[in-house]
């Protein structure tokens, strides 16, 4: 599934997993963030830290009619606020996908699937 964009110049298709990737980057420089999840973690109750090249694995982009909604799984640094780290990642993963790819986003739910101590 892609998004559709319309321009005076044509058409644009941008696919869902390219969104996920740029939202997965754009979560991880978030400072209390110590790594994006999988999705499919909340059945085995393991969560495992994606490495870089699979930021989409803990990202999912959900299309309803001209909605844009994005649920991500990340993981937090211990001893840092999660409901502040949670609106950080929201309001950068809004705006970079709105200057980024041009998306306004209506809405970005956040499910913190662990906290880790941070390495010294």
């Amino acid at each position: 599934m892609s998004i559709e964009l319309s321009t005076k110049y044509g058409q644009i298709d941008i696919s869902n997993d390219v969104i996920a990737t740029v939202a997965g980057g754009a979560a991880i420089d978030c400072y209390g963030i110590v790594g994006m999840a999988s999705k499919n973690q909340i059945k085995d109750g393991i969560t495992d830290i994606l490495r870089k090249e699979n930021f989409s694995r803990g990202v999912i982009v959900r299309q309803e009619e001209d909605r844009i909604h994005i649920d991500m799984f990340i993981i937090v640094s211990y001893g840092t606020k999660i409901s502040e780290v949670a609106s950080n990642v929201q309001n950068k993963v809004k705006y970079i996908l709105d200057h980024t790819v041009g998306l306004s986003v209506d809405s970005v739910n956040i499910f913190v699937q662990g906290v880790r101590v941070a390495n010294p």
